[in-house]
């Protein structure tokens, strides 16, 4: 054990599965509403009348919103604790969601959709989330652990996707926007089981990593090659999954398919998406992270290229939904672990909310590209192209990463 792990003492099995539903239930919520916002693009687009690309320069705003905050939130989480940061973000982003439906501008937008709602689900992201979990568990079952909490959020979108089109259809869809900004709320009390800057007496750890001065922190992971190309990769995942989360009913749309057809694509996503990510968190502790890194990414470069070349019906949309969903967030888990397996835990929280923020310069790209693309071209094709191009560079640049921890350094 190195000075920058936890000391564990015997800790119940309960405990751990307190802190895993804590933050998968948190994760669920949060993550489950943000990707469901784009089945609302539509009916914003009808009663405001700005345009797609309008709307769709809101989210793509969002996204890179969602990822800037991640740095400051994981380095607020790492002095004061997960606790405080979490429940202020829950909160903004039930504000950001319930008075969506009252703006009628592109500004508007921007404020409840990309500041409020993103910046809170930045706060209650993964970056806050997982580190949170990786310090609460020990390193042996960090890697199922991380799998987990990526799948809580899997399932809030396997979840909140077709509930969004139920409560469209019962109350509206501002109705329905305003309902699911209520319902984020239920994530408040993960606050409280998560709370503390390290490992609780909850869980019984009696000892809490070292943290390096964030400027530090930051410039020894800035000299680290790897870390370097580990974020570019993941740059690659937020343009693909923001492409999709905002863009797929568009693509069923475009497509000739019934609306109800999206909202199903969202949820597959989802749901497959769980097995995805706890079948790589298991992975995880069997195999190098980077390999399946590099696995998960030439995998999705081979989907897309199937999906352009197969007819559009709703059994082929379905099962492209099925496939992306297995890879839509199952490069988190590896991520998280090659971030902690390099510099330990004490910085946990603001190194991968740095990778996160590359992530989410991706998103931007793939949410606003989508409509800008669209509006020009009538279709989503290049957008496609350039997926598949991104995605066999990041299969390409994993591989020469050395997966193995940095020597350990103390603060100055």
């Amino acid at each position: 054990m190195t000075k920058n792990e936890p000391t564990r003492a015997a800790v119940s099995p309960m405990a751990w599965w307190l802190v895993l539903l804590a933050a998968a239930g948190a994760f669920a919520l949060t993550m489950g509403t943000r990707q469901t916002m784009g089945f609302f693009l539509s009916p914003l687009n009808t009663a405001t009348g700005l345009g797609v690309g309008s709307i769709s320069l809101a989210f793509a705003f969002g996204q890179l919103w969602w990822g800037l905050t991640q740095p400051f939130a994981g380095a607020f989480a790492d002095r004061i604790g997960a606790g405080r940061v979490l429940f202020i973000g829950v909160a903004l982003v039930a504000l950001g969601t319930f008075i969506t439906p009252f703006m009628t501008s592109t500004w508007g937008l921007i404020l409840a959709i990309g500041v409020l709602a993103a910046g809170g689900a930045g706060m209650a992201g993964p970056s806050v989330l997982m580190a949170a979990t990786a310090r609460l568990m020990p390193p042996e079952r960090r890697g199922m652990a991380t799998g987990i909490v990526n799948a809580g959020g899997s399932f809030g979108q396997f979840l909140m996707a077709p509930l969004a089109a139920a409560l469209t259809v019962g109350l509206g869809w501002v109705g329905a926007l305003q309902a699911l900004g209520l319902v984020v709320l239920l994530a408040l009390p993960a606050a409280w089981v998560l709370r503390g800057p390290g490992p609780s007496p909850a869980v019984g750890a009696t000892a809490a990593p070292v943290a390096l001065p964030a400027r530090e922190a930051i410039a020894r992971a800035l000299r680290t090659p790897s870390y370097l190309l580990l974020g570019s990769g993941f740059f690659v995942c937020g343009f693909h999954v923001a492409f999709l989360a905002t863009h797929l009913p568009g693509v069923v749309a475009s497509c000739g398919l019934p609306a109800p057809v999206g909202a199903w694509a969202l949820g597959v996503i989802g749901l497959f998406n769980i097995v995805g990510s706890l079948a790589m968190g298991w992975a995880v502790g069997r195999w190098r992270m980077k390999s399946l890194l590099s696995l998960v990414y030439a995998s999705r470069a081979l989907a897309v290229l199937l999906f352009l070349l197969a007819p559009k019906t709703e059994a082929v949309m379905l099962t492209f939904a099925a496939v992306m969903g297995l890879t839509f967030l199952s490069t988190v888990p590896p991520t998280v672990g090659l971030v902690a397996k390099f510099f330990g835990t004490g910085n946990m929280a603001m190194l991968f909310g740095l990778v996160m923020l590359s992530h989410q310069v991706g998103g931007f790209l793939g949410a606003w590209l989508g409509g800008q693309v669209f509006e020009a071209t009538g279709s989503y094709d290049w957008v496609w192209y350039i997926d598949i191009l991104l995605a066999v560079g990041a299969a390409l640049i994993h591989l020469p990463i050395r997966e193995a921890p940095l020597p350990r350094a103390q603060p100055a």
